[in-house]
């Protein structure tokens, strides 16, 4: 890997088109475990100067000369101030928001331009997602309207003013404060960018889950709550506690099961702090016959992942013991400093770094032995209902995953998403040229910064192979298997990197490009049956040991439901040598025939990997009932 040339899978670029799927998707998954997306060097420093220089740089220096605190680099004076805390959280609000923190650049399959978000959302006639679409008055269609961008604009500057302005007098502000609490940003500016947000969201879900609403608008609510709550400070802070710990602790509670184990490898093959390819692998089972996660994959997953997301937060919040609070805060920001340093693939950096700085500011800068624990609350019913409330989303989400999305759910990078994979007869992929936005398909974007057309595909590819590394790639492309004609040549793409082309952004949320974006594309663009095939699967519930899943052809609609057991899909490797994993299809279209199982067979009839089993059955039938069909029917309507 150069500073400027990317590190390209070892393979001949005359022939690679002509390679059977399976034996693409191998190559590319195999140059995966070495050299992860092959990133220039380029790439992260670009990432490590808009850390530095916008986010920290200009982020600290608005925080602290607007709020009359010392200067930027006087970290002891200004580190644990409420309103230079305020002024932080709504500066990565912002960032979010414009669409320049989470789910930019060319990790996020943002290459030329970089930025998608504000480029697509201040533009009429963009696609919008309405998260309910044809039930909420005022929300119907997916086409931005000049309504929608004055609404964005007004948003963010509504968030922007608070930063800008000094603070009032916290003690003139928060009942109960002491004298010298100095400034914080002043309440009623507060709810303005809150209201603004949920009309927002309303017409558009996609902003509301850039903006990262279930976790910055949670705080900005406390913010303006202050004036009302029977503590002031204190019970701010305690609020902002259980905020903090309800994120953490739902994140690791998501980990728990069987897909996590499949993020770390992938994860730590692409980042650029691992040396050498020997480490890569020793978190592979057998490079290169099995590349599923090794002992040590899931040991790192389940011990530094689940239980320190878990444990370490329980700590934090209910000990009053310094050291304790101090070895606990330490331990958080490592984990966060880890996260930021793999560059993963939905670069959510900023918001790893907010999160260290709000660890040390809560737990370190308000101690709970110094009045700030649970028991300093104003009331105990203050901690029940912000619990209650924190935890509604999440513990709904996991539950009934097709209802929430996965970050309200806080299920930010366990593993368990709702994905999908997209499959183009060849050529079809240029009607997406018909769909207003400021940008290209990312192939295109790739051939316009001098990539041959052939090594820009290949670099596509490689985001499909990443996919197949986790437990739900490998019954993706088992659809994929059964319903697209002549797989072999059909151009296949990772959903999300795709929907970042259309929509402006995606932080790994298969419920952005749901059968509703499908339909919209299908409006604008007008492909032929069979020329544009989905496949789509929902997150597994906590409680049941399946995925649902459903086909999409572009031209008709829903063509199949079913179900496929999580089971079934990690014990697999991603390029499915043995074939596909059993399906339980549930329902299908009665006019709608599967494409052919020309590929299926002879993915079942080439030779098997030692020691492995064809599945019994590769697809199996429960009954189709009317009523299944009506409610179907219903849903596309």
């Amino acid at each position: 890997m150069g500073l400027t040339t990317p590190d390209a899978p070892p393979v001949d670029a005359e022939t690679f088109e002509s390679l059977p799927l399976s034996e693409r998707i191998r190559a590319v998954v195999l140059h995966w475990v070495d050299c992860g997306f092959g990133s220039p060097k380029l790439f992260h420093i670009i990432y490590i100067l808009k850390l530095a220089v916008l986010y920290i740089g200009v982020g600290v220096t608005l925080a602290t000369l607007t709020s009359g605190i010392g200067a930027p680099w006087q970290v002891a004076q200004w580190w644990n101030e409420p309103i230079v805390f305020q002024k932080l959280v709504l500066w990565t609000f912002l960032l979010e928001t414009i669409g320049v923190a989470g789910s930019w650049g060319p990790l996020a399959g943002k290459f030329k331009p970089m930025t998608g978000g504000c480029l697509f959302w201040l533009r009429p006639g963009t696609i919008r997602m309405p998260p309910w679409p044809g039930k909420v008055p005022g929300t119907n269609g997916f086409n931005r309207t000049v309504f929608d961008v004055v609404l964005y604009a007004l948003l963010l500057i509504a968030l922007f003013v608070p930063i800008i302005l000094p603070g009032v007098t916290g003690s003139t502000v928060a009942a109960g404060s002491p004298e010298d609490l100095g400034n914080l940003v002043s309440p009623p500016l507060l709810f303005v960018p809150l209201v603004l947000l949920v009309i927002m969201g309303l017409r558009d879900k996609v902003i509301f889950i850039a903006a990262r609403a279930e976790q910055y608008g949670p705080a900005v609510l406390i913010f303006g709550l202050v004036p009302f709550l029977g503590n002031g400070l204190v019970d701010m802070i305690i609020m902002l506690k259980l905020l903090i710990f309800s994120v953490w602790v739902g994140a690791g509670v998501s980990k728990i099961g069987k897909h996590f184990s499949f993020v770390i490898p992938p994860m730590i093959s692409n980042a650029p702090i691992i040396p050498g390819k020997a480490i890569r692998r020793l978190h592979y089972r057998n490079y290169p016959d099995d590349v599923r996660p090794s002992h040590l994959a899931s040991g790192i997953g389940h011990v530094l992942g689940t239980l320190v997301e878990i444990v370490t937060p329980l700590v934090l919040l209910l000990s009053t013991d310094w050291t304790l609070a101090l070895a606990g805060t330490l331990l958080m920001i490592l984990f966060h400093g880890f996260i930021t340093s793999t560059f993963p693939l939905a670069v959510p950096l900023e918001w790893n770094l907010l999160f260290m700085y709000i660890a040390g500011f809560l737990f370190l800068g308000h101690p709970n032995g110094d009045g700030y624990g649970l028991g300093d609350a104003s009331s105990p019913w203050l901690i029940v209902a912000t619990l209650a409330c924190l935890f509604f989303f999440p513990v709904l989400g996991n539950l009934r995953p097709d209802l929430v999305a996965f970050t309200p759910s806080m299920r930010q990078y366990a593993g368990n998403w709702a994905s999908a994979l997209w499959a183009f007869q060849p050529g079809a992929e240029d009607k997406l040229n018909a769909v207003n936005r400021p940008t290209k398909n990312q192939v295109d974007q790739l051939q316009e910064m001098e990539f041959p057309r052939v090594a820009a595909e290949i670099t596509m590819l490689q985001t499909a192979g990443w996919r197949s590394m986790h437990s739900q790639g490998r019954g993706l492309f088992s659809l994929l298997y059964h319903h697209v004609n002549d797989v072999d040549r059909a151009t296949i793409r990772e959903a999300e990197f795709s929907c970042n082309s259309l929509l402006g952004f995606n932080f790994g949320d298969g419920h952005l490009h749901n059968h509703h974006l499908i339909a919209e594309l299908q409006r604008r663009c007008q492909f032929e049956p069979g020329e544009f095939v989905v496949a789509w699967v929902e997150s597994q519930p906590i409680h049941k040991s399946t995925q649902d899943y459903m086909v999409i052809d572009a031209a008709v609609g829903i063509v199949e439901r079913g179900t496929w057991n999580v089971a079934d899909c990690v014990k697999e490797q991603p390029w499915l040598p043995n074939g596909p994993i059993p399906l339980n299809v549930t329902w299908r279209d009665p006019h709608y025939t599967p494409a052919s199982r020309a590929a299926v067979t002879s993915m079942e009839s080439a030779p098997q990997s030692a020691g492995a089993q064809k599945p019994e059955s590769a697809v199996r039938h429960h009954d189709l009932t009317t009523e299944s069909a009506l409610q179907d029917a219903a849903e596309r309507d």
